[in-house]
């Protein structure tokens, strides 16, 4: 628990580092009227397109970035942990034979649609073609992979659903009211609290 403590000080400490210096060189560009280049560069469709939309929705699609960032972190981070998890304790052939196959059809048609509409592959894994919800039937019904990391099977379910209908908003591009903001971050909270 120490460790944790110590992880959590440093990553505190360097963002408020960070902080201070990012405000410190703001300081120095704004007096010395410089540019150090520390900003992206304008997309494309910023300097064309992007003005002409409503200001109100490019200020919803700034505010909803922090929690699509957020989102794609933990989405991509449980199906690798899923992964990881499976191939550990049934081996490499795990999707083949610990997967249902509802579930193994709707990943080959996804893949299917995908190959036919002519676009890049998302990616070359069966399981990034899954649903949030599928996710939660691939760990709750291989649970003895997952039992000592997650503990209850209940409590992981309840987090999924949860994470589940907050997800409906963000990856359908409408904004999060304030209070699903709140249940996102707890949300978040509940997850990471039930993996340690």
């Amino acid at each position: 628990m120490i460790n944790k403590m110590d992880s959590e000080s440093k990553i505190r400490l360097f963002t408020v580092a960070n902080s201070l210096a990012e405000d410190a060189l703001d300081k120095v560009e704004s007096t010395l009227d410089i540019d150090l280049y520390r900003k992206e560069e304008e997309t494309i469709q910023e300097k064309g397109y992007y003005a002409q939309f409503e200001a109100d929705f490019r200020k919803e699609a700034k505010e909803m970035s922090n929690h699509y960032e957020m989102f794609y972190c933990l989405e991509r981070s449980i199906r690798s942990l899923i992964t990881e998890l499976m191939m550990e304790n049934f081996g490499n052939n795990w999707w083949e034979e610990k997967i249902d196959e509802v579930t193994k059809n709707n990943a080959e048609d996804n893949i299917k649609k995908e190959i036919d509409s002519g676009y890049t592959q998302r990616s070359s894994e069966k399981i990034d073609y899954t649903t949030f919800g599928e996710l939660n039937k691939i760990v709750t019904s291989n649970w003895e992979a997952f039992d000592d990391l997650f503990g209850s099977q209940r409590a992981f379910q309840k987090i999924m659903t949860n994470l589940n209908l907050l997800r409906s908003p963000i990856a359908h591009c409408c904004p999060l009211a304030e209070d699903e903001v709140v249940r996102l971050e707890l949300a978040v909270k509940d997850g990471f609290r039930l993996i340690t």
